[in-house]
């Protein structure tokens, strides 16, 4: 399989105006660059991230200020862009694509302890009925949209058996979000090419944020949405450990946004989801896509070390960094979290009892604070590094604009000197 290279998702970006997406045609040009598959993970992300904006965030992160901060995980991503213009069911406009995270890495199999939660059902996470009946979370937790659940399931067995690991059987975890206002959702896009893209990919370092993966055909509060992440470390007097979070936002209404404490969604109520080549139905001259709608997927990792009971405590609070920002959980919405421990390797082991270390309760509410700060940073983080994208029936989702961002957070003497 050939993937894109750093240099050909240079030249896509620089071709790609604020108001089109390049063409199929023209990226031909590239020849044997070109396949569907756009696995960007290795390459660098060009927009800043939200503290280099100025925005004021609680917390210290780690050092990528990503989910991979916690020593082992890995995160890996497939995206697929093809086609403009008119929706035509099995062709295009194709917006979509697959996420990969693994707890301990594409090489190592074993357990770690788990927990989730969902703040409101409208959505899917397969894999939670075990997961809530025996505590462990085995293999990676994959993230894609909500028509590919099936066929990246199936696709992780099947990658799983082709890399050696050996069991009787298996119950992925993977989850979604609906991506169908840019996307074909109904025209099963997603292979298990992509899966393995995806999964073969994932590593260690900076996660690649924004339009990417499973994220890709995703909006946030009516601007682009998508992929991010965010870490926060605790001080040695705290015990120093690692939260990391990711998420696939997809989910908010302009009105409620709230970026730290700043009213952002009042202050640029306009640029909203509109189809640029629909006759005209609005006093703005274009039809624009209804609100709310949508869900969010939040993945928490954690070096402490943590009882599955615990890790759905964890879990439960990273509504809390949703809420920060305005949101509500409403009933179309499937607001589904999942949090693991890579503390207490080999307690999976079956072959005789097993010691665990734990947290005591007492300790504990630092790491449900970070939770709540890394959720609050990765969501802002993926609607910043998203791009302005037209999808299908040209439905134009605009980036959230850095400079109004800015201009808004001062205006309520919220920014800051830029950071990194």
């Amino acid at each position: 399989m050939v993937c894109w290279t750093c240099e050909a998702l240079t030249w896509l970006r620089e071709k790609r105006s604020a108001d089109r997406i390049v063409t199929m045609r023209s990226i031909l040009r590239l020849g044997p660059l070109i396949l569907l598959v756009v696995t960007p993970t290795l390459c660098a992300q060009n927009r800043p991230r939200a503290r280099a904006l100025g925005i004021p965030f609680d917390g210290t992160p780690g050092p990528l200020n990503a989910i991979t901060d916690v020593a082992g995980v890995t995160v890996g991503h497939s995206t697929i862009i093809a086609g403009q213009g008119k929706l035509v069911v099995g062709q295009g406009p194709v917006r979509t694509g697959v996420t990969a995270i693994f707890p301990r890495g594409a090489a190592n199999g074993d357990p770690v302890f788990g927990g989730w939660f969902t703040l409101n059902g409208n959505g899917e996470m397969t894999g939670t009925t075990w997961l809530e009946e025996s505590g462990f979370l085995a293999g990676p937790v994959m993230i894609t949209n909500t028509h590919s659940v099936g066929i990246v399931r199936d696709a992780v067995i099947e990658w799983l058996v082709k890399k050696g690991f050996e069991f009787d059987w298996s119950l992925p975890i993977v989850a979604e979000t609906w991506d169908g206002s840019l996307n074909d959702i109904n025209g099963f896009h997603v292979t298990k090419q992509h899966v393995f893209a995806a999964l073969d990919s994932a590593h260690g370092e900076r996660v690649v944020e924004g339009n990417v993966g499973g994220g890709t055909g995703m909006i946030c509060n009516q601007f682009k949405g998508g992929i991010g992440t965010s870490s926060r470390r605790l001080p040695a007097e705290r015990g120093g450990y690692t939260v990391g979070v990711l998420v696939q936002c997809n989910y908010g209404s302009r009105g409620r946004l709230s970026i730290a404490g700043v009213p952002v969604g009042q202050e640029i109520p306009d640029l909203l989801p509109c189809y640029d080549a629909v006759p005209a139905l609005t006093t703005q001259g274009r039809r624009c896509a209804e609100g709310e709608k949508g869900s969010i997927i939040i993945v928490i990792a954690t070096d402490a070390p943590l009882l599955p009971h615990q890790l759905k405590r964890i879990a439960k609070r990273a509504a809390l960094g949703v809420g920060r920002l305005g949101g509500t959980g409403g009933n179309t919405s499937g607001d589904i979290f999942v949090a693991f421990s890579t503390a207490n390797p080999g307690a999976a082991k079956p072959e005789a009892n097993v010691s665990v270390t734990m947290l005591p309760n007492e300790r504990i509410s630092p790491l449900f604070e970070a939770t709540i700060q890394a959720t609050e940073e990765a969501i802002v983080n993926a609607m910043v590094a998203a791009e302005t994208m037209s999808g299908a029936d040209g439905l134009k989702v605009y980036a959230l604009p850095h400079d109004r961002l800015r201009a808004a957070l001062r205006k309520y003497n919220r920014l800051v000197e830029p950071r990194q």
